[in-house]
C-alpha cells in the first residue's frame, strides 16, 4: 500500500510540476513577444526624431519639407491614435506610410546637391537609413518571437495547459 501512496504521490507531483514548468514557460514567451513589440515602438519613436531633425536641418534649402513635416506628423499623430484605440492595422498602414515618405527622401536629396554636400543633412540621411533598418529588424524579431510563443502554446501538452487557464 505505501508504494502504491509513492507512487501516486509522485505522479502527482509530476503532473503538477509538468502543469507549472508549461504555465511558466509560456508566460515567458509572452513577455518575449511583449518586450519585441515595445522595441518596434521605441524604433517607431526612433525613427520620427531623427525625422524631426534631418527636417529642421533642411527647413532652410527646401520648401518642400513642409509638406513633409505635416505629412509625417499626421501619420504620427493617426499612429498613436490607432495605438491608444487598439486597431493594430490601422497603426500598421500609418507606419507603412511613413515608411514610404522615408525611402522618398533619398529622391529628394539628389534634388537638391547643396543638401547633399551639408554634412549635418547626410548623417541624418544615413540615420534615417539606420533607423529603417532597425525597425526592419525589430518588426522580424516581434514576428519570430510571436510564431515561437504561437508554436509552443499550440503544441499538444501546452495546449491542455492553455485550455486549463483560459476563461472561454
Amino acid at each position: 500500500m505505501t508504494l502504491t501512496l509513492i507512487f501516486l504521490l509522485v505522479l502527482v507531483g509530476g503532473g503538477v510540476w509538468f502543469v507549472v514548468s508549461t504555465y511558466n514557460n509560456l508566460i515567458s514567451l509572452i513577455k518575449q513577444v511583449e518586450n519585441a513589440k515595445s522595441q518596434i515602438d521605441v524604433q517607431l519613436d526612433k525613427r520620427f526624431k531623427v525625422f524631426e531633425g534631418l527636417i529642421n536641418t533642411v527647413r532652410k534649402v527646401m520648401e518642400y519639407e513642409k509638406t513633409v513635416l505635416s505629412d509625417v506628423v499626421a501619420l504620427r499623430n493617426q499612429a498613436q491614435q490607432a495605438k491608444k484605440s487598439g486597431s493594430e492595422k490601422d497603426r500598421v498602414q500609418a507606419e507603412e506610410q511613413i515608411s514610404q515618405i522615408a525611402s522618398q527622401i533619398n529622391v529628394v536629396f539628389e534634388q537638391y546637391p547643396e543638401l547633399k554636400a551639408m554634412n549635418n543633412a547626410q548623417q541624418l540621411q544615413e540615420e534615417i537609413v539606420s533607423v529603417e533598418n532597425q525597425l526592419s529588424f525589430a518588426k522580424q524579431s516581434y514576428n519570430d518571437s510571436l510564431m515561437f510563443f504561437e508554436t509552443a502554446r499550440d503544441s499538444f501538452f501546452s495546449s491542455i495547459v492553455v485550455g486549463m487557464f483560459s476563461d472561454k
